[in-house]
């Protein structure tokens, strides 16, 4: 598909040619999993075997999403390989959505069911002796920490992913009416957001660390902060990420009003990421 047409209507769907990058593909995973275990167990060859596997997944990254840009810009796309990618995201997203429900799913029972149980033994025959179910907790065997608030950094974390997707709608908006300018500056503005995000994260995560005692060690509470706030932000670097390749390709002209579904696709990750946010600020900062 180039950039000033729709894409073509045709009676085949595209097959390209026999690609490497798979075998590179499976072969990072491979040694990028093989170092984590070595690395866990204190096995010295773990992290060189982490940074060739990821090494290799970066040039997969960089190589076949490349191709694929230039196979559509060339014009080889048709409604046909539109379609099966808009399905594709589709199911991404949705396997996304399970991802992060497994999570809240895991919260939800430390808080509602596990914690009431190992409270509810009577003290003399409790493993735990004299414990209270009440949130946060760090469990019977969690170290002591201070809970994290709402009403500081993740407020402002709030206001700032919200902003970010009014700002990409409205590159939408400009880029539907042609107007580059505001499809480069909406961007921008989402892109510069995206990235203060995460420099508040790792500001917030270093105060906690340091000065709260909310470690990992924190049993559940810390456990459960951590993992859900960790992916989120995460999967908030790679939106980040995803968006600067985006304004890279608008200001070389690769989407026009009618061809763009790289760039919708994109902003639908970064919506849900959003959505996401919004039920993490409510069940781990406020509830």
């Amino acid at each position: 598909m180039t950039h000033a047409t729709q894409p073509a209507v045709r009676g085949h769907y595209f097959v390209p040619a026999a690609s490497h990058y798979s075998t590179f593909l499976s072969v990072g995973i491979f040694m990028l999993a093989l170092g984590f275990v070595f690395r866990i167990n204190g096995t010295p060859p773990g992290i060189w075997s982490m940074l060739i596997g990821a090494a290799l997944i970066l040039y997969v990254i960089v190589g076949w999403f490349g191709e694929i840009i230039s196979e559509n810009v060339r014009g080889v796309y048709s409604l046909w390989e539109d379609r099966s990618y808009r399905i594709g995201m589709v199911w991404f997203i949705f396997s996304e959505v399970m991802f992060f429900a497994c999570f809240f799913g895991a919260l939800y029972y430390i808080r509602r069911i596990a914690l009431p149980e190992m409270a509810g033994f009577e003290e003399s025959l409790s493993p735990y002796g004299k414990f209270s179910s009440v949130w946060p907790n760090a469990g019977p065997l969690g170290d002591a920490f201070m809970p994290m608030h709402a009403w500081g950094i993740p407020a402002i974390n709030t206001m700032l992913l919200l902003t970010s997707g009014a700002t990409l709608t409205w590159a939408h908006w400009g880029l539907i009416k042609g107007k580059q300018s505001q499809l480069t500056l909406g961007l921008a503005m989402t892109v510069a957001l995206g990235m203060t995000f995460m420099g508040f994260q790792i500001f917030e995560y270093a105060h906690a660390y340091s000065e709260m005692g909310l470690t990992l060690g924190a049993g559940v509470y810390g456990a459960t902060f951590y993992i859900l706030t960790g992916f989120h932000g995460l999967h908030v670097t790679l939106g980040t990420i995803m968006l600067i390749v985006m304004l890279g390709r608008g200001m070389k002209g690769h989407f026009s009003e009618h061809n763009h579904f790289a760039f919708e696709a994109v902003a639908w990750y970064w919506h849900f990421v959003d959505v996401v946010w919004l039920i993490l600020f409510v069940f781990v900062y406020i509830l």
